[in-house]
Order: structure tokens, then C-alpha cells, then sequence
């Protein structure tokens, strides 16, 4: 009986850190979203110091990573903007929970001061 009793212990175990794996699996292979934002800076000194950190900051707090951010664009088809900057979030919707967001619009009208923005979200590959 208590042979039973442990094969059977032993088997649900083992079901359970198998389903456990598979989900894990299948978590990390939801692809990545990428937020590209081309910026073109009116005033630099304002953006600079007033804006970007703050947005920065903002993204982090929400989930987001900066890839890159880069005020030197190189022109391979048609015109480049000043400034590009790329993101990568976990999910669509923590990328549109953040965009749709009161900080994020709060953000926005600081940096309207110093630039117009032209963003999009493109899902990657999975991982």
C-alpha cells in the first residue's frame, strides 16, 4: 500500500513540474513588442533636460526597456528624423495600458513643447 501511495505521490509530482515547465515554456516564447518613435526635435536644450529624463523614467517605471536612443540617425531611405528611439515591452497590452495611461498623456504634453512624435509597435519574433 504505502509502495502505491508512493508511486503515486511521485507520478502527481512529476505531472505538476511537467505543466509547470510547459507553462514557463510557453510564457517565454509570447514575442516581444517593439515601440519605434521618430522625434523631430524643435527645441534640444528643452528636450533634453526637461523631457527625455522624464520619459525614461516613465517608461522603466512601466515595464518598458530602452534599446536605443540615438540623436544620430543615419539617412538610408528617405528622410531621417533628428532623433529615434526604440523600446521593447512584454506585451501588447502593457504597451497600451502604459500609452493609454494619464502619466503618459501628462508626458506627452510636456514633450509636444520641444517635438512632434510619430510612434508605432511592431511584435517580434518570439523568443
Amino acid at each position: 500500500m504505502r509502495m502505491t501511495f508512493a508511486v503515486l505521490s511521485a507520478l502527481l509530482v512529476g505531472v505538476a513540474l511537467g505543466a509547470a515547465g510547459v507553462h514557463e515554456l510557453h510564457a517565454q516564447s509570447k514575442p516581444p513588442v517593439y515601440v519605434v518613435t521618430e522625434i523631430a526635435v524643435r527645441n534640444l536644450t528643452g528636450y533634453v533636460n526637461d523631457y527625455a529624463p522624464r520619459a525614461q523614467e516613465s517608461i522603466n517605471k512601466a515595464g518598458g526597456k530602452i534599446l536605443a536612443a540615438s540623436l544620430k540617425v543615419t539617412q538610408l531611405e528617405g528622410p531621417a528624423p533628428t532623433r529615434v528611439v526604440i523600446q521593447v515591452w512584454d506585451s501588447p497590452e502593457q504597451i497600451a495600458a502604459y500609452a493609454h495611461g494619464s502619466e503618459y498623456e501628462e508626458l506627452r504634453k510636456v514633450g509636444e513643447r520641444y517635438a512632434k512624435f510619430r510612434s508605432f509597435a511592431v511584435e517580434g519574433l518570439p523568443r
